[in-house]
């Protein structure tokens, strides 16, 4: 049996790993799906179609899986999914999808989220993730793996922010996000290279090399998009050992929808 505490109030039909321990004052619905060592503090109110993984960490007051804020919203059975190991701390707010969209919020492994974050309906969020106290996701945004979201930013919905991206505190963001691009600010602003998170996670230095040229293409030599991306193409011909990164921004530029922060 999993480790409640009495004063929990855990529903019969919720499905709990034996080895998941739950606080008191924590309500669990009849919908919701708890994996193996994951830890629910107390006064966490976990409901919705929700599916939790593996050794994940939730704290005191977590809001984990209320309807969603959407007006559009009538109470379909939409989920939230989250992943394994990851770290939900106070005040966090994860709401489920909605069926304009997947009708799934998606969170990965790994992930650190901090006080008082929000990741609203239809968002997906990688893996290793960190967001900062009070982040805030609107509905559908896309979160790639490694990216750093500083406190008080907040991202608008439909917003893509690519993998290894950092977003500076309390920024504004309205457009898309390169992968690999350091950002800050109200207008957004492009400030470089996240050069110091790809160097934490061994890049190469040839591979920061391709990085820095895809950077210098997009935004100081004065091109169209268009011609930045057929630039960027044609790097992986002299930078082979940085073609994932080089395919990896190709896609994400080909699949920008709210346009490029520039």
């Amino acid at each position: 049996m999993a480790n409640i505490h009495p004063g929990a109030i855990v529903d019969p039909k919720a499905e709990l790993d034996g080895s998941v321990t739950v606080g008191p004052f924590t309500v669990i619905g009849p919908h919701v799906k708890i994996g193996a060592g994951t830890t629910v503090a107390a006064h966490v109110v976990i409901e919705g179609h929700t599916t939790i993984g593996r050794d994940n960490r939730i704290f005191q007051f977590a809001s984990i899986g209320a309807a969603n804020q959407d007006k559009k919203y009538r109470g379909e059975p939409t989920e939230l999914v989250i992943g394994d190991r990851n770290t939900i701390r106070e005040f966090t707010t994860l709401q489920v999808g909605t069926v304009q969209d997947k009708a799934r919020t998606t969170i990965g492994n790994d992930n650190w989220l901090m006080a008082y974050v929000h990741v609203a309906h239809d968002c997906i969020v990688g893996s290793n993730v960190t967001m900062a106290n009070n982040a805030t996701l609107g509905g559908h945004v896309e979160v790639g793996d490694w990216v750093t979201v500083g406190g008080l930013t907040g991202i608008h919905q439909f917003v893509k922010v690519g993998a290894h991206a950092m977003l500076g505190f309390q920024s504004a963001v309205s457009q898309d996000v390169p992968p690999y691009m350091l950002v800050d600010g109200n207008p957004l602003a492009v400030r470089g290279v996240n050069v110091i998170g790809l160097r934490r996670r061994d890049f190469s230095a040839e591979r920061i090399a391709a990085v820095k040229q895809m950077h210098k293409l997009l935004y100081r030599e004065g091109r169209t998009l268009e011609a930045a991306r057929a630039g960027i193409a044609e790097l992986a011909q002299s930078a082979p050992e940085a073609k994932d990164d080089i395919a990896l921004m190709g896609a994400f530029l080909a699949a920008a929808t709210r346009g490029i922060a520039r």
